[in-house]
């Protein structure tokens, strides 16, 4: 009876043991991998879905932000999954930082998600700006797959009421922030974004 009872709770271990490995692999949360096969599918928003949200979140006329979407749109050849509304600061001589705060939004979240970002900067690059952001994202199937540092290169001219793109990519995951604020910022810069889940003081 006692030899019945070790078997039986062996193989009840060992059930337990796959289960919670395949609820790990369906979730996704626990692999820092992504992005992976299984993951590979998202509603996608259209042009018109995201003038519409980016000219009420940038404060601006359709037809500005619907230019910088549609050349965002020939460049990518396809249509971004999730998008970031948020507000930024930033400032540099030759070494620059930039924090920034948003929401992240999915079609197949149930609410929007808050997210931090902070970088740094090296180049040609002299002044200050404060900037309403509105940033599409391709590739981004679940919402852990943002949170990671981003290369980048720059190259922008901020005036007042201005508008300008630039890209960010890792691991086919591609961040397209539109930037219009106040202030005066001119140069081009190579540096790095972090995206984070809360606010980092340090912006490495």
């Amino acid at each position: 009876m006692h030899r019945r009872q070790l078997i039986l709770s062996g193989l009840a271990a060992t059930a337990g043991a796959s289960g919670l490995s395949a609820c790990a692999t369906a979730g996704g949360s626990s692999n820092p991998g992504y992005p992976i096969a299984s993951d590979g599918q998202a509603p996608v928003y259209t042009a018109e879905e995201l003038v519409a949200a980016g000219s009420r979140e940038l404060g601006i006329a359709a037809e500005a932000i619907g230019a910088a979407i549609e050349r965002i749109f020939a460049e990518q050849g396809d249509r971004p999954t999730a998008y970031i509304a948020g507000e930024e600061a930033s400032g540099a001589a030759g070494f620059g930082a930039r924090y920034g705060r948003g929401a992240l939004h999915m079609k197949d979240l149930s609410a929007s998600q808050e997210v931090f970002w902070q970088g740094i900067s090296i180049g040609w690059d002299v002044g200050g700006n404060a900037s309403r952001v509105f940033t599409l994202v391709y590739g981004l199937y679940h919402p852990d797959m943002l949170y990671r540092r981003y290369p980048g290169v720059e190259g922008t001219a901020y005036l007042v009421g201005g508008l300008g793109v630039n890209y960010q990519r890792a691991d086919g995951i591609i961040l397209a922030p539109i930037r219009t604020g106040v202030g005066l910022r001119l140069g081009a810069n190579v540096g790095t974004m972090a995206y984070s889940r809360q606010r980092n003081i340090l912006p490495f």
